[in-house]
């Protein structure tokens, strides 16, 4: 059987892969666990400084959730559907989110329903100027439920949100850059190389601060700003006793380029 996350790590960026793409990778519950062990392993490995998430094929990045396997537990009641669905996808776009590693989408094509929670979830996004989206789930007669009312509301403003929740429309990648779901649509060849040098422009800084940087802002986003200036101001008092922070201060006053240890 083929995998249906494939892993691919090259000069400290790991290129992970959705991988149905007879089904327009369409986020199966095999897949999602999946995909959320490896990034517990990712996490983990000292040598995977970002990640790049994909999908297989031409055609999309996700379609979104497997809907003949969510069908069936759907036919099992609320109590069933909410436990093997709904939190299942909340725990993936939740550990995306929360990931102290930056994880940057390279869009390639469809990113619909679940596919775009998982655009909103990513820190950062790039778009093949193919890529398409879409909150497609009202009209199955359900709101989403990996996030997607939530996150998409806070990215894009609550009237954007809505209207795109509401009515279920299909938008371009050029819509998806106006509104801030992605940070860049580039031509569909060029995808996974921006996408790389994306990754490299974050990467090149301390590994520390990074991640100081992804966990403050995860943390404050949905907390009043006193809470989050507390949380900025811990994250800080974290990397006060590090190497890095010295080597970057002495740097600077030096006028040469930081040696960063990510100590």
């Amino acid at each position: 059987m083929t995998a249906s996350v494939i892993l691919d790590v090259r000069d400290t960026i790991a290129l992970v892969t959705l991988n149905r793409p007879d089904r327009l990778n369409a986020l199966n519950f095999d897949l999602i666990d999946r995909l959320t062990a490896m990034l517990e392993i990712l996490e983990a490995d000292p040598g995977v400084r970002a990640v790049i998430l994909t999908g297989a094929g031409d055609r999309a990045f996700s379609a979104g959730a497997d809907i003949h396997e969510f069908a069936t537990r759907i036919a099992g009641g609320a109590d069933v559907a909410v436990r093997d669905f709904v939190r299942r996808g909340q725990a993936m776009t939740a550990r995306l989110e929360a990931f102290p590693k930056p994880v940057i989408g390279a869009i390639n094509g469809l990113a619909f329903g679940g596919g775009c929670e998982i655009t909103e979830a990513v820190h950062l996004a790039v778009a093949s100027d193919r890529a398409s989206f879409a909150k497609p789930e009202i009209r199955l007669g359900m709101p989403p439920t990996f996030g997607g009312t939530q996150r998409l509301p806070r990215l894009v403003g609550r009237k954007r949100g809505l209207e795109l929740l509401l009515t279920g429309d299909p938008f371009p990648a050029t819509r998806a850059l106006e509104i801030g779901l992605v940070n860049a649509v580039v031509p569909h060849h060029d995808l996974l190389d921006q996408a790389r040098a994306l990754a490299d422009r974050v990467i090149r800084h301390s590994s520390a601060s990074v991640a100081a940087v992804l966990g403050a802002v995860a943390r404050g986003l949905n907390v009043p700003i006193t809470e989050g200036l507390r949380i900025e101001s811990d994250q800080f008092a974290r990397l006060v006793p590090t190497t890095d922070l010295r080597e970057g201060l002495a740097a600077w006053i030096g006028r040469r380029p930081p040696a960063f240890t990510g100590r």
